[in-house]
Formats: structure tokens, C-alpha cells, sequence
């Protein structure tokens, strides 16, 4: 710690370090407004602010309630939005899997395929008969899978290509604007 002699001003902090001073009158200050019970709200528009102090204001107290913070997303990290989506499409091309096995189960434990088949039989078209043989369940199952994973190929390709947009039109535009409360 050092030392200097009464009535001998100290250098200025270097550039990029805060002012000791400075820094200890805003943590009083901040330390009054809490021990009085005010929000802190950086005295902006409000007539709380040091720059109304010192125009010999009196100080009001803020009004109660939840804070109000508006922000801007200005860009959003394509690596980011690539594993996201990524991790999305294959949850999306799961589901796929399991929808199409369940309303395969359902469609036989309602014998429409066995109806089909029957119908297919009483026209004699010996030919369709054919077609049956595509409704298999593991026919089924591996064109399932097929559009699964290119489900995740094309929303993985998309959402990244998204964010790259986005970064472009945000850039143009300023981005999407937030008002974000804590409640």
C-alpha cells in the first residue's frame, strides 16, 4: 500500500484501471441508497440520480416493482446453433422412428394390411399383390430411418445456415430487441 503526503494529489490510475476514489464514492453512495431502502436504477430520468443531487433536488425514493431491462440479440454463434439443431433433429428423427413403428402395430393389430390384401385377392389383381410386400414392418422401419437421418442432414444444414442469416440481416437491422423483467 502506498502512501502520500497530506495536500499532494496522487497521479491519475493508469489507463484501463478504475479510479480508487471514484470506485469508493459510488459503493457509498450505492451502500446509502440500500440503507435507506431505493432501488438502484443508475438515477436516470428518475430525479434520484448525483447529477439532480447536486442540482439541490430532493432525492425520491423508486417505486417498488419488477426491473425492466431491454436488449438487443445482435448475433448468435452459428457453432452453437449447429449443435442445437443438431441435437433437436435427432430427437425429431427418434420420434419419426417410434411414430412409424407405432402406427405400423396399429394399422396390423386393425388387419388392414391382412383387409388389403383380401381386397387385392377378390379383384385378382395378382400383380398389387406385390405391394403388400413393401408394407413389411422392416421395409418400413428402414424407410423410416432413411427419412430420420435425412431429417437430421437437412435441420442441422438449415439451422445453421439460419444463424449465418440472421448474423447478415441483424447487422443490417440492429437484431431482435428484448424487454426482459425479473418477476
Amino acid at each position: 500500500m502506498s502512501s502520500t503526503p497530506e495536500g499532494v494529489n496522487a497521479p491519475p490510475p493508469p489507463p484501463g484501471e478504475p479510479d480508487p476514489s471514484r470506485t469508493q464514492t459510488l459503493r457509498t453512495d450505492l451502500s446509502e441508497r440500500i440503507g435507506r431502502g431505493d432501488s438502484y436504477d443508475s438515477g436516470a430520468g428518475t430525479g434520484s440520480g448525483p447529477a439532480n443531487a447536486q442540482l439541490g433536488s430532493q432525492a425520491q425514493p423508486v417505486a417498488a416493482g419488477p426491473r425492466r431491462v431491454r436488449l438487443a440479440v445482435s448475433r448468435v454463434d452459428p457453432w452453437s446453433a449447429m449443435k442445437l439443431s443438431f441435437l433437436l433433429s435427432v430427437a425429431i428423427g427418434i420420434m419419426i422412428v417410434i411414430a412409424v413403428a407405432l402406427v405400423w402395430f396399429v394399422l396390423d393389430a386393425m388387419a388392414v394390411f391382412a383387409s388389403i390384401e383380401e381386397l387385392l385377392i377378390s379383384i385378382g389383381s395378382e400383380q398389387f399383390l406385390e405391394l403388400m410386400d413393401y408394407v413389411a414392418f422392416d421395409r418400413v422401419m428402414s424407410f423410416a430411418t432413411i427419412v430420420a437421418v435425412f431429417d437430421v442432414l437437412l435441420l442441422t444444414a438449415l439451422g445453421t445456415i439460419m444463424a449465418f442469416l440472421y448474423n447478415i440481416t441483424a447487422a443490417l437491422v440492429g437484431g431482435l430487441h428484448l424487454t426482459l423483467t425479473d418477476d
